[in-house]
């Protein structure tokens, strides 16, 4: 990011409060383990006797229907979801780059079959397609006991499905910027000096589409965050004892005339993370863009 992007993004209010936002999420998040041990809780332990507690020096948030504090559990919980969001964003965004530079560099019948390729994985509706692809059993699908059965097996199969679905978003941006690209006189003078296509699209094309890249990629983290919830709170997403912001809710939804905060703090922390990632997604775009920003400012008169 250039040094006048980087100022455009500190005079956006609205970017700079989500960063802050994110950034302080991202913290709470990454300091879950060291808080559990630096006051003796184990985010699993059980113990009845302290079932829906109020908050207290103890339980600063208070404790869930299994008198586990809800505070540590929904630091671990932002781990797993937000390490959930960025590894599928990259995947989605490595698997979508490779296939639009691809693409838009060669064109004829590549093109023409990774773009059916793509027009294919949109047009198939994408919650019941991960539903479906979460409902399979993977111990009939070849894999070990010892992967298929792992607690963070569920993590890395999240992670795939919704890769394996979201990445045509990233490919066609790319492919369009490719084509645009590929029409300038620093590409033509490229191909004409004898470089190769993969240096050309490597070196050339891609770092000039990495800020398109980079914006979808902060609005997919968001999204992938939002899908994993669903899933988790449909059952089929992050299995316990892992805590995860979805399966918090699932575990929340039959106690909620009886202790709503433990479906409020989870559901809370989604909607500010998913909220925050939209509103940074636009704030670099504007930022990278500033005839998107421009754009948005309304004629005099």
């Amino acid at each position: 990011m250039t040094g006048g992007a980087l100022r455009r993004l500190r005079h956006n209010p609205i970017g700079m409060a989500s960063l802050v936002v994110l950034g302080a999420i991202a913290a709470m998040s990454i300091a879950g383990p060291w808080v559990a041990t630096a006051f003796g809780i184990h985010a699993s332990a059980v113990d009845l006797f302290a079932r829906f507690g109020p908050p207290s020096i103890a339980h600063p948030l208070g404790s869930d229907e299994l008198g586990r504090d809800l505070m540590v559990r929904l630091m671990l919980g932002g781990r797993v979801s937000l390490s959930i969001g960025f590894a599928a964003a990259v995947t989605t965004a490595v698997i979508g780059t490779l296939i639009g530079l691809l693409a838009g560099f060669r064109g004829g019948r590549i093109d023409a079959f990774a773009m059916r390729m793509t027009d294919g994985v949109i047009a198939l509706p994408l919650l019941p397609l991960l539903i479906i692809l979460a409902a399979l059993d993977p111990s009939k699908l070849g894999l070990p006991d010892w992967i298929s059965k792992s607690e963070s097996f569920s993590l890395y199969r999240i992670t795939f499905i919704i890769a394996l679905a979201g990445w045509p978003t990233t490919a066609r941006l790319v492919r369009a910027t490719t084509l645009s690209l590929k029409q300038r006189d620093f590409i033509q003078a490229a191909v004409a000096a004898g470089f190769g296509p993969w240096r050309i699209m490597l070196r050339h094309i891609l770092p000039n589409a990495a800020s398109p890249i980079l914006v979808a990629t902060t609005l997919t983290i968001g999204n992938v965050i939002l899908l994993e919830s669903a899933l988790s709170f449909l059952g089929l997403g992050i299995q316990p004892p892992i805590p995860s912001w979805g399966n918090m809710l699932t575990n929340a939804q039959e106690l909620i005339h009886q202790a709503p905060a433990l479906a409020l703090w989870p559901g809370m922390l989604i909607f500010v993370t998913v909220i925050a990632f939209n509103f940074l997604g636009d704030a670099l775009q504007d930022a990278l863009d500033p005839r998107s920003a421009a754009m948005k400012v309304p004629a005099p008169g």
